[in-house]
């Protein structure tokens, strides 16, 4: 069983979380994070904090100082069209930097990684919903197809090395500390501009479909992972579609806001419809989502209402 844990990203929306959760389990809790996208307020007070960046050489002197058991890696580029725009940075920080940070587990006698994939951005167009596992995998961005990349390293190289893994294909993840300024997460962009009274803005008919899931889930799937699903790629997901369109008009309800939104050119690189099927990880994991869509978003715009801190 683990009980020490490095979280990559840990001071970023979605690896702020998963530390709370693992120092409130009672796990000895490290992070690295560069600040590139992440605050340093998110991070938990009982957890030891490293500014490095994973293509750093001072990585190296942080898994050695550290020797978690177990590492959680979701330091990455978020952004799809980012990766659109400049694919070369894409690749560097989420196939190289990944790589990297694996060849240094495998080094430091780390006995395992969670690696944060992309169920939403891997699949591309899928051949049948719910998308589950075994579907082709024919990303639309060079950001799914470095999620992807990353996926076939731990498959091929985790064996060698000794290494285990479990890979958590994430749905379109959203909730408290989600950057509303950011080019990620549209509940987060929508709640800020709906909050401050702005012109919102959605690409395309708005009638795209994803799978909506409150970060809270996310935590839960992975403490599960630390100590379970070897060699197996889950994805983490509601299970259930929701269009942008339902998205707007929930989060209109929950803040009072009257404007009608804008439609501007859908996104090159966007997935049309998708969301995912969950049976894998309740067989393997023990997990599945509890968190409807509804009481997610009033979370969420409570976080975004309120000015007090999210623990």
């Amino acid at each position: 069983m683990a009980s020490k844990v490095l979280v990559t990203g840990g001071a970023g929306f979605i690896g702020s979380h998963v530390v709370d959760a693992c120092v409130d389990n009672g796990y000895d809790v490290a992070v690295v994070d560069d600040l590139s996208t992440g605050r340093l307020e998110n991070v938990h007070p009982r957890a030891r904090f490293y500014q490095v960046d994973l293509n750093e050489p001072s990585l190296a002197e942080v898994l050695e100082t550290e020797r978690p058991q177990v590492v959680v890696h979701h330091a990455a580029q978020i952004s799809v069209k980012v990766s659109m725009q400049d694919p070369y940075r894409d690749a560097q920080v989420n196939v190289l930097g990944s790589l990297r940070l694996f060849q240094l587990c495998h080094q430091s006698g780390v006995r395992k990684v969670v690696f944060a994939s992309s169920g939403g951005a891997i699949y591309g167009d899928p051949q049948r919903l719910p998308c589950d596992e075994d579907q082709p995998t024919l990303p639309l961005s060079p950001y799914g197809i470095a999620k992807m990349t990353v996926e076939h390293y731990l498959r091929v190289m985790c064996p060698i090395w000794g290494l285990d893994y479990t890979i958590l294909r994430y749905g379109n993840v959203y909730g408290p500390r989600q950057d509303p300024q950011g080019e990620a997460g549209v509940v987060a962009i929508f709640t800020g501009r709906m909050l401050r009274g702005e012109p919102v803005t959605i690409n395309g008919d708005g009638e795209q479909t994803r799978d909506y899931v409150y970060v809270g889930d996310l935590t839960s799937a992975n403490l599960l992972a630390l100590d379970k699903g070897s060699s197996e790629a889950c994805n983490i997901g509601s299970g259930a579609p929701a269009s942008v369109n339902e998205v707007f008009a929930h989060l209109a309800r929950l803040t009072g806001y009257t404007l009608s939104p804008h439609h501007g050119a859908p996104l090159s690189g966007e997935v049309r419809h998708i969301y995912l099927s969950v049976d894998r990880a309740w067989r393997v994991l023990g997990w599945q989502p509890t968190i409807r869509l509804g009481g997610g978003l009033a979370r969420t715009v409570d976080f975004f209402r309120s000015a007090a801190p999210a623990r």
